[in-house]
């Protein structure tokens, strides 16, 4: 893991020193957890079980990969590093040490997965399983998520037409009996379904005894979990059904004090903590994770070469006009400006430092991550009913969300809802808009016009807005075909040049596996 220079982040984030340890890209496929030997009793297993949630998180990568990042020109603007650099142009990376890379993203979660096979298998050994219980179900889902995070990186969207021939990732369900195994990726299909027998498996048993039950896998982080794969895997009823498992009759009752979040200074860490805290009700699933990402996403000068540029938010998000209004006037999120600053931001990801040596001032850069909370729910089930048909329900929901997070809430109808996005002329990279084209979505939409498409067009607008920072927006450009481009803006907040484009079909959507995993006989992904 990467050690950071935590003195010189804190001073303007300007000089980065670090040292890593290479680790083989194999290493967690092909060992088992030292202390598998050592589980002897439940407390060993729920010890064990704090290793089976990954320790790195991809929303960095899929930031600078998605359309929510413009080549930002000015001669004070640079990058962080050649892995930023990289995975804004596309290219396949080849840094290995950064938290974020591909080869650290496969490393950490194969290591949670290793972690998650050895308690399934000691479970199933014991002669008291039955009172374990509660740990297999966590240590399924663990497994499950993992491999569902490695899939949004490495993978196409799930398509159930071509699901059966696209590639999956290998999915380890029992501990190495010897180094240097044959592995294979499998299709997505396969993937996918191993993921769903894991989750079914586990949601009777998942309990809720933690003493820090914000960063397990509780009954409703479970439920949410489940909705989301299910959305993304085109099952909509099972979303609905589960999301509405966690919402119940009353959503707004279970969301964030958002009059709260919106008192508190937007200067330093009290908003980003805010918003991760274990005591707010609206997060479900909390992960702790190695990252400078609330570093180069915050107001630091850390990255602003590749940065959420002022045109993005200004045309396309979170400063953007939607149905409700203009929406950094609209919404209890303030939008953090500098002008010294490529970027414009809401302030939700922390920059945490975990100091490892005081005088040198060296540690380890994180961050919490809310992965589940009821407010995303909430907008995943409009989804699942938008795409469903049920567009009455979806309405509901899209409004149910606007009375959350408005500071003067308003309720549209479905009529208002559609002639407000059908009146918006389809984006292109030097007009921009808030409308993308659908060109080749995984779903079928009825398009041209049509009532189902301009409310999804409102959900996916207010969707980006909401989850802008988190790692979401490239899921969605992946899952509803949405060409992205890659632009240069100066310091006028002016478009100056397309540089590249990457199309609805483009092999590049699905980010290259670690090299050393194709050294070793992995196939890669398509290019």
């Amino acid at each position: 893991m990467i050690r950071t220079n935590i003195k010189s982040l804190y001073l303007g984030l300007l000089c980065i020193t670090i040292a890593s340890v290479n680790v083989s890209c194999d290493e967690w496929l092909d060992k088992l957890p030292d202390n598998r030997m050592e589980l002897k009793t439940p407390s060993d297993i729920t010890s064990l079980l704090v290793s089976a949630y990954p320790e790195t998180h991809p929303a960095y990568l899929l930031e600078m990969y998605s359309d929510n990042t413009d080549d930002c020109l000015n001669s004070t603007w640079t990058e962080a590093d050649r892995f930023q650099r990289q995975a804004y142009n596309w290219n396949d990376i080849t840094e290995t040490f950064d938290e974020e890379t591909p080869q650290e993203l496969w490393n950490t979660h194969y290591k949670a997965i290793a972690a998650a096979n050895a308690a399934i298998e000691t479970i199933d050994e014991m002669d008291n399983s039955d009172e374990l219980s509660p740990q297999l179900g966590e240590a399924l889902l663990c497994r499950a998520f993992a491999m569902f995070q490695l899939s949004t990186v490495f993978c196409n969207a799930y398509d159930p037409t071509t699901a059966s021939s696209e590639l999956g990732l290998p999915y380890p369900i029992h501990t190495e009996s010897k180094v240097g195994e044959t592995h294979s990726r499998g299709t997505l299909k396969d993937l996918y379904d191993q993921i769903d027998t894991d989750i079914q498996r586990a949601l009777p048993l998942v309990g809720s005894n933690y003493s820090k039950p914000k960063f397990h896998f509780t009954p409703d982080a479970a439920k949410a979990f489940a909705a989301r794969f299910y959305l993304y895997k085109g099952d909509f009823d099972k979303c609905i059904s589960y999301a509405t498992a966690v919402l119940g009759d009353n959503p707004e009752a279970k969301a964030r004090n958002w009059d709260y979040y919106n008192s508190l200074n937007n200067n330093s860490q009290i908003r980003p903590e805010a918003y991760v805290s274990s005591d707010e009700k609206c997060n479900l699933l909390l992960l702790s994770v190695y990252t400078q990402w609330g570093a180069i996403c915050g107001p630091y000068m850390l990255g602003e070469k590749y940065a959420h540029s002022y045109r993005i938010a200004w045309d396309e998000d979170i400063e953007s006009t939607g149905v409700w209004g203009v929406s950094g006037e609209a919404f209890k999120t303030l939008v953090f400006t500098n002008p010294a600053t490529a970027n414009l931001l809401h302030r939700k990801i922390p920059y945490e430092a975990e100091v490892s040596d005081v005088q040198s001032g060296v540690g380890f850069p994180h961050t919490e991550f809310a992965v589940f909370t009821t407010e995303l729910i909430l907008l995943e089930r409009a989804e699942a009913y938008a795409l469903k048909g049920d567009l009455q329900n979806a309405v509901n929901d899209f409004n149910t969300m606007l009375k959350i997070w408005m500071r003067t809430p308003r309720t549209f109808t479905l009529q208002q809802i559609a002639n407000y996005y059908n009146g918006i002329a389809y984006y292109t990279p030097t007009e921009a808009t808030v409308k993308k084209k659908f060109d080749k979505p995984v779903y079928e939409i009825d398009t041209d016009g049509s009532d189902q498409e301009a409310l999804l067009q409102g959900i996916m607008h207010l969707r980006r807005i909401f989850t802008v920072h988190e790692g979401f927006r490239m899921q969605d450009v992946k899952r509803y075909g949405i060409v992205i481009y890659r632009r240069q803006t100066n310091v006028n907040n002016v478009i100056t040049a397309v540089t590249d484009t990457m199309e609805a079909n483009d092999p590049r959507r699905a980010i290259q596996l670690p090299q050393d995993v194709i050294s070793s006989g992995l196939e890669p992904n398509k290019r």
